[in-house]
């Protein structure tokens, strides 16, 4: 196992500090056009780079495809069900109205304290569910590209909340490689081995690409889907592969 996993998250680390450094340099907000273009280059790429990571992970003749698909749709069905039980995306949701509570905290023509706003950057980046994906996908040889998408739109974001708390929100970097980080390595030297012994990775990579494609929906607003309750399915395809085949 070499390092070669850590690239998409340490990526995104400096993409968050770009975007800081950016935004302390440029006073004025990126224009109305430019991010809904953003929006869809970002989007469209989440939709290409899911759907890719399902279907080349899903290999054989038709049959033997059809079954594939039918274990990652269960493995999802069972993991919708694990994560509600686990409360995922409420905790996922409470991260996100803390940070929101935290921006309307500032008042109107001042800055918030640098420290909320490293919180408030922390909490947002870290609990967005494509760094999970990206992070394990990464882990398992399925390539950076999940993690390159979520920098770019960490990139930006931390851009727009260098006028709110100031340059300080870069510091938002150290939190998100350190919890990226950590999956990657739990990923890779713990689960990676057993999932290679047992021919698992291409279940736990399909599953993660048709997740990242519900994370494309919802830079979309086409349909808003509690895609962190869904986050058990990637420990769901592996077992069920492994049990039924």
């Amino acid at each position: 196992m070499t390092g070669a996993f850590y690239i998409g998250t340490l990526i995104n680390g400096g993409a968050i500090l770009l975007g800081a450094g950016i935004g302390a340099l440029r006073k004025t907000p990126m224009a109305a056009d430019n991010q809904t273009f953003l929006k869809v280059i970002l989007g469209a790429a989440t939709v290409f780079i899911g759907l890719k990571l399902t279907v080349t992970s899903i290999s054989g003749p038709l049959k033997a495809a059809l079954i594939q698909l039918g274990l990652v749709l269960l493995a999802m069905t069972l993991g919708k069900l694990t994560g509600k039980l686990l409360h995922l995306q409420k905790l996922s949701n409470r991260l996100g109205q803390y940070a929101r509570q935290r921006i309307l905290a500032v008042p109107a023509g001042q800055r918030g304290s640098p420290a909320d706003g490293v919180n408030v950057c922390a909490a947002l980046f870290c609990a967005a569910p494509l760094g999970i994906l990206g992070a394990t996908a990464e882990a398992l040889d399925g390539g950076p590209f999940a993690l390159l998408v979520k920098a770019a739109m960490d990139g930006f974001a931390v851009f727009g909340f260098v006028s709110l708390f100031g340059w300080a929100v870069g510091f938002s970097a150290l939190p998100v490689l350190a919890f990226q980080g950590f999956i990657s390595l739990l990923v890779g030297h713990l689960a990676q081995p057993w999932l290679e012994a047992h021919q698992l990775v291409a279940s736990v990579n399909a599953t993660a690409g048709l997740l990242i494609f519900c994370v494309s929906l919802l830079i979309f607003e086409v349909k808003r889907i509690e895609v962190a309750d869904y986050l058990p399915s990637l420990i769901w395809a592996p077992l069920l592969t492994y049990w039924l085949r």
